[in-house]
């Protein structure tokens, strides 16, 4: 897992080069929305597309993460169904789902069952490299897949890509010091159960931290976003929680208010947590500042797994939920 960590930009790269020379032919009518469906790594990075592109995209982008897609899914949606390994079950029948509606349906994934129905089918698809052995270790694939069909598309312009890839010269540049930092933060949160906080349009960061930790670190993890816990979880803190280690995630443009609101939090939490940090972001765009806590948020996740004595790449419990499932198709 570390060695796929750190071949992070490498794989942003091929993802550009590879996405850029994809075919996505237009679509025959009006495109009113578009609905992307993925779960896990697939899943979050729909999250990211639908963060970065909110202040130029003129049209809904949704996510879902189910078996089953929305009712609004018809003949003037771009509909992109993404799964890393193609087979992913969920993924599979919402697909399924979409061919029902006349909406324009994209594939992005590194092969199986999905890629297999995007030929006989005809559906436009970009297809990745499939000789990475963790799908949550291909995150950089599927968010810039899925940014170059918009793009193709004309829903969006170049601008996120070219964003993208000054995050990655900024993740390059920073290799060293990430992984400093990650580490101090790793033995920070040794021993604890991590609660994450982060302003609302940087969610699918804090999320991609929980999920790390979850699968890296074998361990518990919440989220929960300002303004909204503000209104409900704050008043959660009562009293003393030992166990918990709290890491507001931060940035230097975040919302005045929501900045406030984050310094004030911070100081009723700290009350009843003496573990209690910030961390930081760099970067001069939004795209910047989320890849740079999403590539230390991957190490934090693989040192705290080598504090656990954990095997980072093990999801045994996920392979015995699936062989169950598959009971059910017997």
């Amino acid at each position: 897992m570390d060695e796929l960590i750190a071949r992070f930009t490498e794989q942003v790269r091929e993802g550009i080069s590879i996405s850029s020379k994809a075919r996505i032919n237009p679509h025959s009518k009006p495109v009113h929305n578009v609905f992307t469906a993925g779960l896990g790594g697939s899943g979050i990075g729909a999250d990211f597309v639908a963060s970065f592109i909110a202040a130029e995209c003129k049209v809904p982008y949704l996510v879902g993460k189910s078996y089953d897609i929305p009712a609004y899914v018809d003949k003037n949606t771009v509909a992109i169904a993404s799964s890393y390994s193609g087979n992913t079950e969920e993924t599979l029948q919402s697909l399924s789902q979409m061919e029902e509606t006349g909406a324009k349906i994209v594939v992005v994934s590194s092969g199986g069952k999905m890629i297999e129905l995007a030929h006989a089918k005809g559906y436009d698809y970009i297809q990745v490299p499939g000789n990475w052995p963790s799908p949550r270790a291909c995150l950089g694939y599927s968010i810039v897949a899925q940014v170059f069909v918009l793009q193709k598309l004309g829903l969006v312009t170049h601008e996120t890509i070219d964003q993208i890839e000054s995050a990655i010269q900024l993740i390059d540049r920073e290799a060293s010091e990430i992984r400093s930092k990650a580490q101090h933060i790793a033995n920070y949160l040794h021993g604890k159960i991590p609660v994450l906080y982060i302003e609302d349009r940087m969610e699918p960061v804090a999320l991609r931290w929980r999920q790390q930790v979850n699968e890296n670190a074998k361990s518990l993890c919440w989220h929960k976003v300002i303004p909204e816990m503000n209104h409900n979880e704050l008043v959660g803190w009562r009293e003393k929680y030992p166990d918990l280690a709290v890491v507001f995630l931060r940035n230097r443009d975040d919302y005045h208010r929501n900045a406030v609101r984050m310094d004030i939090t911070k100081e009723i939490i700290s009350e009843y947590c003496d573990t209690v940090m910030e961390v930081w972001s760099k970067g001069d765009t939004l795209v910047e500042r989320a890849f740079y806590l999403v590539h230390l948020g991957d190490w934090v996740s693989w040192y705290l797994s080598q504090l656990r004595g954990m095997d980072s790449n093990e999801v045994r419990v996920i392979d015995f939920l699936k062989s169950e499932l598959a009971k059910l198709d017997q």
